[in-house]
């Protein structure tokens, strides 16, 4: 029974920056050996200079024999993989695209299992895969639909496929808002208002991290106790009355 991922592989899908960055800065410094991947080469070249030991391929994780081609190519068990690529679709009913909005829930779901059928047979027993959602398929609200329908699926598969591949465990983590480059570029000017506001009705008074979401993913790695379940980390934002309340 491990509580260390020292010497262990980590894989992070979607490392090159914001979460999975911070996941691969801490697991290096808990003496992991760590493999990052992306699709934009400038972020990934960036990202492999600033950590020292770490290795990268660039591929979409969404590719799905691009994904199978990476797992067959690792040397030696996987010990943990976190998933965080991939970006929310925010979309009115109006205004959606439907072949956009079936494609994002199609790709969190293939990419779920894909994962669970292919690497779960060549990682560590006990070992993790931990996925990235939110806490906002709890929240229903115009715009939400898609976003609600991907997060609420994938919750359910991770609860089904605890049981199926195990002894490797497997959870997700549901985070409100967390300050890092993609909430930069989906607020646009928006974003120090929305900090200020967070700060001030937050319970804990501050704006959740990537490095507060990396914390709980290393815990989620090395407590063996722990399969099937969703972890919330959102400052306590749905204990807020809804605004206009």
């Amino acid at each position: 029974m491990s509580h260390t991922i020292h010497g262990q592989r980590v894989v992070v899908l979607g490392g090159s920056s914001g979460i999975g960055y911070a996941i691969a800065q801490q697991s290096l410094a808990q003496g992991a050996l760590v493999t990052i991947t992306g699709r934009d080469e400038s972020r990934l070249d960036t990202a492999r200079k600033q950590l020292s030991n770490v290795s990268t391929a660039r591929f979409d994780v969404n590719d799905l024999n691009a994904l199978t081609d990476f797992l067959d190519a690792i040397d030696g068990p996987i010990g943990h993989i976190f998933i965080g690529a991939g970006a929310p679709l925010y979309s009115r009913l109006d205004q959606l695209d439907v072949a956009d909005a079936r494609s994002a829930v199609a790709d969190s779901v293939s990419l779920t299992l894909c994962l669970a059928k292919n690497a779960a047979p060549i990682m560590s027993p006990g070992g993790t895969m931990t996925f990235m959602g939110g806490t906002s398929a709890r929240i229903p609200a115009p715009g939400m639909s898609v976003i609600n329908a991907t997060m609420g699926s994938s919750s359910a598969l991770v609860k089904a496929l605890a049981l199926e591949i195990a002894p490797v465990r497997i959870n997700q983590i549901a985070a409100g808002f967390v300050d890092t480059p993609l909430s930069a570029r989906l607020l646009g000017d928006a974003l120090d208002q929305r900090r200020a506001d967070l700060r001030k009705h937050l319970p804990i008074r501050r704006v959740v991290t990537a490095d507060d979401v990396a914390a709980l993913a290393l815990h989620l790695m090395v407590n063996t106790a722990v399969t099937g379940a969703v972890f919330d980390i959102d400052g306590g934002q749905q204990l807020l009355p809804p605004v206009g309340a």
